[in-house]
């Protein structure tokens, strides 16, 4: 049926409501046609019965015959007042008198010539019931047009509608990331929405073309620093032992850790990382992650659970969390962040008691060369891209999130059962 507020049921509403609008002025104004008619010849009925009576005294034959059809009324208080004014007024007049619901008459009367007043009524209940019964077929067919006319109205507007959530979801694949996803509406001109499904697809084209350009930029970049880098590593291990040597050989070491990060960014947008994926006891790995950072963090494992995963990007993910969290959780009055990690079953939760996690991290996601906020400390903003690219590989969900006691960071990594 789909849902309610859809684009299909708002148009079926459209066309109900326009069935609805022309049926009733229609109605209107075949019934006050009707209506019309039906006084104009009740009106002309009753003047000849008039006539007819009233013929014999003015000296002609010719209403003999019609003496006997009506009655003539000469007491002007059995006749309507608003009749009797009329009368006496304009000489002739005529009255429809509703006053019995179910017994309707219509007056004609006249002013005869010593200023009495004469009139007829005839009884007009067969035309008040036959205009009761034309409005009644009108709404009755009215509204069975209208029980047919919208489901097929609904019924049409559904394929417009499917070709537009088709358009909807390739919206949402691409958003998501697969810009592979096309309409598949092509080049070709139509109606408004092969317009936009095309729109949809030139957006999707670009965008590759974009990021496939940004990746190979990334990629060639990278792999032309590694061969100066390797050069200036060793230059840098060849240097005097010092302080400024220790502050080059520091500036070489985050210049390595950058271009390896680029590396494997580039790696993981390409998609030619593959998961070696094995049994392997969680707790452990996770400790030994930690202990190889070469940072403090609390390690508190629940039990002695064991995940299928694979335990090098594993490895890469937790120690990029960790350092994370020690390089932007540092609370305010200390000298270094306390970190936690707590493995569970299938789960791991690195937490620090920092300033947490940015609101733009949380809402997109996070960013390459972008930290968020100056609280959360400075860095090149590439440790969550990788993880979260790792975590993608080995099948796994991570998301971030803030402590509601502290408004510490979480990161939470999820593997596949």
């Amino acid at each position: 049926m789909g849902y309610w507020r859809s684009l299909r049921w708002k148009i079926a509403l459209l066309v109900a409501v326009a069935c609805c609008s022309i049926a009733f002025i229609v109605g209107l104004l075949v019934h006050g046609s009707t209506y019309d008619r039906s006084m104009n010849d009740g009106a002309a009925r009753a003047y000849t019965a008039l006539d007819g009576a009233l013929a014999p005294s003015r000296g002609s034959a010719d209403g003999a015959d019609s003496v006997d059809v009506a009655r003539v009324v000469y007491n002007p208080e059995e006749m309507p007042a608003e009749l009797v004014r009329k009368a006496r007024e304009d000489g002739r007049a005529d009255l429809y008198d509703e006053s019995r619901q179910y017994s309707p008459r219509m007056w004609a009367a006249e002013r005869r010539d010593d200023g009495s007043l004469a009139a007829v009524s005839l009884d007009m209940t067969p035309d008040q019931l036959s205009r009761r019964a034309l409005d009644r077929h009108m709404w009755k067919y009215s509204l069975a047009a209208l029980a047919v006319i919208v489901p097929l109205s609904a019924f049409a507007a559904e394929l417009p509608n499917r070709r537009l959530r088709r358009v909807a979801r390739t919206a949402r694949r691409i958003a998501s990331g697969d810009l592979a996803a096309r309409t598949g509406a092509g080049r070709r001109t139509g109606d408004e929405i092969t317009e936009i499904s095309a729109s949809v697809d030139t957006m999707a084209d670009s965008l590759q073309d974009r990021l496939l350009n940004e990746q190979r930029f990334t990629a060639d970049v990278a792999h032309e620093l590694r061969t100066p880098l390797m050069g200036l590593v060793t230059s840098a291990g060849l240097l005097p032992e010092g302080e400024a040597t220790e502050l080059v050989r520091d500036r070489v070491r985050v210049l390595r850790t950058l271009v390896e990060d680029l590396l494997e960014i580039s790696r993981l947008d390409a998609d030619a990382e593959q998961a070696d994926i094995r049994p392997v006891p969680l707790g452990e790995v996770v400790a030994e992650s930690v202990a190889r950072t070469g940072l403090v963090a609390r390690v508190t494992v629940s039990g002695k659970p064991v995940a299928a995963t694979d335990p090098r990007r594993l490895d890469r993910i937790v120690a990029n969390l960790v350092t994370n969290a020690h390089r932007h959780g540092v609370e305010p009055g200390r000298e270094r962040a306390t970190v936690e990690v707590t493995v569970g079953e299938r789960t791991v939760v690195v937490r620090d008691h920092g300033p947490g996690f940015p609101e733009s991290l949380l809402a997109d996601g996070p960013r390459r060369f972008r930290t968020g906020v100056a609280e959360r400390g400075r860095g090149h903003g590439l440790g969550l891209t990788i993880a979260l690219g790792q975590a993608q590989v080995i099948g796994a969900t991570l998301t971030f999130a803030n402590a509601a006691d502290d408004g510490g960071a979480v990161a939470t990594l999820r593997l596949p059962g």
